[in-house]
């Protein structure tokens, strides 16, 4: 009897129509939770179709704009601010004569600008569900993105070497 009922909470996972958070409702009464990982070396990311399909679900208004020094290997910036509102980047000289408090500011102000898939929460259902859509094709430019599946009552952390990712279940330690 307990099958049947299993099998449909599972199917209802399925349905299109049900928003991140009635997914990890269900999830959490299932007693499981979706984690997304790197499995290999070099570093968790997203790659720019991914973040794209993040933003459009969450329904968040974004402007991109291409790195000209950089931009080959960290790829465009995601701004949340249109363009006449976003954080003028200061020159290298600029920069270097910022006390470090007036850098501090300069850089907490930019995290609020912009978005980086580096302050998701790992167990994000949205994030969850755009590396199910997209597969291999959510992976970063150093990443090769997985969903592990774990209780949802663990207390848990992601642990990592040399970007190489896992899940650990959260214990105490002393010194």
């Amino acid at each position: 009897m307990m099958k049947p009922i299993l099998g449909q909470r599972m199917k209802a996972l399925e349905d299109p129509n049900l928003s991140p958070e009635q997914k990890q409702l269900l999830n959490q009464i299932q007693g499981v939770r979706y984690v997304v990982i790197n499995t290999q070396h070099g570093g968790f990311g997203l790659s720019s179709h991914a973040i794209e399909r993040y933003l459009e679900i969450q329904g968040l208004q974004h402007w991109i704009r291409h790195n000209e020094r950089f931009g080959s290997i960290i790829g465009p910036t995601y701004w949340l601010v249109p363009e006449d509102q976003q954080l003028v980047e200061p020159d290298a000289e600029t920069w270097h004569a910022m006390s470090i408090s007036e850098r501090q500011l300069h850089n907490q102000l930019h995290s609020q600008q912009i978005f980086s898939d580096r302050d998701l929460d790992r167990d994000d259902p949205v994030l969850v569900q755009v590396v199910q859509e997209l597969g291999s094709d959510a992976s970063g430019r150093c990443a090769d993105l997985k969903i592990v599946q774990i209780p949802a009552d663990v207390e848990w952390q992601i642990e990592e070497y040399d970007g190489k990712e896992w899940i650990a279940e959260k214990h105490r330690t002393w010194d």
